[in-house]
């Protein structure tokens, strides 16, 4: 969590895009952002993790697509009009996180972030910088380089 709270003490606020996964929310920071897209079919890689759906052709770029939900440890859920895919670069890579619904862009100060709580179970705590409480309610604020380390990064 010390990045985060560098970021936002030395900018007073922190961008963040929100979007749902199932019932939950989540967010990344926008710098990490490079477009979202629509929903588009991704073309399978055979023997590649569960949680890369396949590749896209992103204007000449071959790029993974990642379910998220799958990466965090979720059910994955069914793609709708909805769905959504947010291009992202992760140790200078890009990749498409795939998500159910992108719900907002924020701008959140120190004082609306928690640190994650010590939980019991299988969640990884080190892909969550913390927890944003805001008025729609509790939003998981991911940290993309812990959950995509070098090795992960393009899998695909």
């Amino acid at each position: 969590m010390s990045n985060l709270s560098r970021n936002i003490n030395g900018q007073t606020t922190l961008d963040i895009i929100a979007f749902q996964l199932g019932e939950q929310t989540f967010c990344i920071e926008t710098t990490s952002v490079r477009e979202i897209r629509g929903w588009a079919a991704s073309t399978p890689l055979p023997h590649s993790s569960p949680e890369i759906l396949g590749i896209i052709n992103l204007r000449g770029t071959v790029i993974p697509t990642i379910d998220l939900s799958r990466k965090l440890g979720m059910r994955s859920g069914e793609t709708t009009e909805r769905s959504a895919i947010v291009v992202v670069e992760v140790s200078g890579k890009p990749m498409g996180l795939v998500v159910d619904q992108v719900t907002d862009m924020l701008s959140v100060t120190a004082d609306q972030l928690q640190p994650t709580p010590d939980i019991a179970g299988s969640f990884d705590r080190s892909f969550c910088e913390g927890i944003i409480t805001h008025v729609s309610g509790m939003i998981c604020f991911l940290n993309l380089n812990s959950m995509f380390a070098p090795a992960d990064a393009l899998a695909a």
